[in-house]
């Protein structure tokens, strides 16, 4: 008999206040059913991205569906929507390993502009680099990298069950985490992520392991509960979260994306401060406000911020023109290029 497919949709909704790159998460209503638990513990409840089953008999699209769920969830309305990709993976929904529908859900990024959350009772912010503390250079590098990841990873390595295996876990491991000397490239988002996941060094590797062992007694235990390396999440509500910070990092390479997060004036050092807050590095300060002015992407509107606490701060606009002016051309330096 052919198992029933359930197509849903999931939002990563994004919002930067002040240095603080946010997502909404809403909470997750799975737990464990009774003749699977283990004792009376129900799986504890994760934050989880806005989602639900596609209506394709009330939507005419699945855009015009994920801008009513996230719309109708957040209270927010949404300026940019953007789809991500298609996540499938069989148990991605721990719903199908007790007999529920094959699910595959459809992510998409959604920016807005910060607001307080007037939909579901349980949507809130959360900062974005509590789910990836990894991710964040904007003070220095993470020490979380050399005082946990990089050592997990090595014993991972050594774990491996042949030479060539061992050779390409360190081999993905330095080109993602930036060790031994390589470059970190702030566009490896999912990578790392997907590392971590397959090492079984974050919690949601744990928690599939652990629920498909309730089902399929053949499914090992593996090992204890790894400490939390980030705010975990629901489903593979963090692989769909990381897929959406990657696409926003490639993107600030080529399109003014940006702007969508900022209101209609603001200034320099507020558009600054959004462009770190994604990229999660640090730019210099003249250099980038000189290539912005110099680059058309903003204008001054000859009108001063006066509630700074001290010099007034001239206020910019976008310039919708420099879309079409930079189609070939970046449009937001990367922080490299601004060091």
């Amino acid at each position: 008999m052919t198992q029933p497919l359930q197509l849903g949709l999931s939002v990563a909704i994004v919002a930067v206040t002040g240095g603080t790159p946010r997502v909404v998460t809403v909470r997750s209503g799975f737990t464990v059913p009774e003749d699977h638990r283990r004792g009376d513990e129900p799986l504890p409840h994760r934050d989880a991205l806005p989602g639900a089953p596609f209506e394709p008999d009330r939507f005419r699209t699945l855009q015009d569906g994920v801008r009513a769920v996230a719309e109708g969830l957040s209270g927010l309305a949404l300026r940019y929507v953007e789809q991500l990709y298609t996540f499938g993976d069989r148990y991605r929904d721990p719903h199908e390993l007790f007999g529920g529908p094959r699910s595959v859900v459809v992510g998409y990024l959604a920016l807005v502009r910060d607001g307080p959350l007037g939909g579901e009772a349980s949507a809130e912010w959360r900062d974005l680099y509590d789910h990836f503390p990894w991710e964040d250079w904007r003070d220095r590098r993470p020490p979380l990298l050399d005082t946990v990841i990089a050592p997990a990873l090595g014993g991972w390595i050594a774990s491996a069950p042949d030479e060539g295996t061992r050779l390409r876990r360190a081999e993905r491991a330095q080109m993602a985490f930036g060790l031994d000397g390589a470059d970190w490239d702030m566009e490896r988002v999912l990578e790392r992520f997907e590392l971590l996941y397959e090492a079984g060094l974050v919690v949601e590797a744990f928690r599939d392991r652990d629920l498909a062992g309730r089902v399929d007694p053949s499914v090992g235990a593996g090992g204890p509960m790894p400490r939390a390396l980030g705010r975990p999440m629901a489903r593979d509500g963090r692989r769909i979260l990381a897929t959406a910070l990657e696409r926003l990092r490639g993107k600030l390479r080529y399109r003014p994306i940006v702007f969508e997060l900022l209101p209609p004036t603001f200034t320099l050092h507020q558009l600054q401060l959004v462009v770190e807050a994604l990229s999660g590095e640090r730019v210099h300060k003249q250099n980038f406000r000189r290539l912005m002015i110099s680059g058309g992407f903003v204008e001054p509107t000859g009108q001063f911020e006066s509630q700074t606490g001290g010099r007034p701060a001239e206020l910019y606009r976008f310039r919708r023109q420099a879309i079409h002016e930079r189609t070939s051309a970046g449009a937001i330096p990367s922080a490299d290029g601004l060091g």
